[in-house]
């Protein structure tokens, strides 16, 4: 298994497929297929039957999972960029390789 570089609560943009240019935050990362969850990113829609919750049923607008391939870490100021690592102080940390800033 490799290791992510994209947790939960980063913002991303998608840099290809049919979702191009659109930003958000992960809310959920699926490691052992590669694949995250980003707020408002890739919506499908899903027939949903009857249930107590939602006794209507109906077509329910929702996040499909999308590939961490397709998606670039977002600096502070809305730059695109890759990740690394470093160890400060002793701890290792995230940065980001175009500002050279600890994320």
């Amino acid at each position: 298994m490799t290791k992510l570089k994209i947790k939960t609560g980063d913002t991303v943009r998608v840099i290809t497929g049919d979702n191009k240019g659109q930003e958000g935050i992960v809310q959920r990362v699926f490691k052992e297929k590669n694949k995250v969850i980003v707020e408002g990113v890739n919506m499908v829609s899903k027939h949903q039957k009857p249930s107590a919750a939602n006794p209507q049923g109906g077509i329910v607008k929702q996040e499909a999972a999308i590939h961490i391939s397709n998606l670039s870490l977002l600096t502070e100021d809305g730059k695109t960029t890759r990740v690394g690592y470093r160890v400060e102080g002793g701890q290792k940390v995230r940065f980001a390789k175009k500002s050279d800033k600890a994320i």
